[in-house]
């Protein structure tokens, strides 16, 4: 079969960045770090596997491999629950790039949420950045890239790429979406207490479904990214990519959320019901702190049960 190079992400592909980064790499001018940040890590990973490509599968080489199955690209994940990048794990990636390249003239690390080294990790790695080995490109992929100590960050080439759609494709969640609309056409009566006792109930009735959906959608993400990973992995590795995935899955449901009580609030807000825009805005604001908890182990049934049952006192003390 015959060598189909790696394509850049379609939302991406002709923007500045990669007219930037094609350049330097015709041009054998590339910076031997980068740091890639944006709002989806399989957007990144897609970027960083598009620059190894062209790094280590340059014209003239002998062989060329994809890079998730090239013989001088080498990756750097989280593993174990505590999904974190261990000092070990560190050297054992920079042992792999002291040597010389078995197959191309180029080597190339990728380190997949770079943001979750340890102190100690990113220690190891500081010192290596500071001195890389020849003829080898350090990759460093993160959502979070504040989190990376301002040495690491100092060091690298950073461009920051455009998030993928947030659309989550499960079946049901755009029903719950439809009925999640309905729920908020209903918080303006709720001095009445019949209908207050209603709208609780199709509020427990909301979250109840979320979880399932949620599961659902994160199996399906799962079964997906297995099904294009080309490396073999380790049980913690494995691990740790499936609880990357179901947090990114809870964020983008969440924002779906948010985009559907901002979208329901906004001619309240513009008309004379300000009271009740003023509602909504609260308790968005209320949903916005929540999610941002839920990056620490809070979980998505008691942010998604507050929200709403914020969203219900707010409405009745207008």
């Amino acid at each position: 079969m015959a060598f189909r190079p790696t394509e850049w992400p379609p939302q991406i592909e002709g923007s500045p960045a990669v007219a930037v980064i094609e350049r330097a790499i015709g041009r054998r001018r590339l910076s031997h770090s980068l740091l890639l940040s944006g709002g989806n890590l399989q957007t990144l990973e897609q970027v960083a596997l598009a620059i190894a490509d062209r790094l280590l599968n340059a014209e003239g080489m002998p062989a060329k491999f994809p890079p998730a199955a090239h013989p001088d690209c080498f990756f750097l994940r989280p593993t174990k629950r505590s999904r974190q990048i261990l000092a070990d794990d560190t050297r054992t990636l920079i042992g792999k790039i002291q040597v010389s390249p078995a197959v191309s003239t180029e080597k190339v690390a990728i380190i997949l949420e770079c943001d979750r080294m340890n102190l100690a990790a990113a220690n190891v790695f500081l010192k290596t950045l500071e001195e890389p080995p020849g003829s080898t490109t350090l990759i460093l992929v993160t959502e979070k890239p504040y989190a990376l100590l301002p040495t690491i960050r100092s060091r690298c080439l950073s461009f920051r790429f455009p998030e993928a759609a947030d659309s989550v494709a499960v079946e049901g969640w755009e029903a719950w979406l439809g009925d999640y609309r309905e729920w908020l056409g209903k918080l303006p009566g709720l001095s009445d207490k019949k209908l207050a006792g209603q709208v609780l109930l199709i509020a427990y009735g909301l979250i109840s479904r979320f979880d399932a959906l949620l599961t659902r959608a994160a199996e399906l993400e799962w079964k997906r990214t297995k099904e294009g990973i080309t490396t073999e992995l380790t049980t913690e590795e494995e691990e740790a990519m499936e609880v990357g995935i179901t947090n990114g899955v809870k964020l983008r449901l969440f924002a779906s959320i948010e985009a559907a009580t901002r979208e329901f609030a906004l001619p309240f807000v513009k008309s004379e019901e300000a009271a009740l825009g003023k509602a909504y805005t609260a308790a968005v604001a209320r949903l916005e702190k929540n999610v941002g908890l839920l990056r620490v182990n809070l979980n998505e049934s008691a942010v998604l049960e507050d929200f709403l049952l914020a969203s219900m006192r707010l409405w009745a003390g207008r």
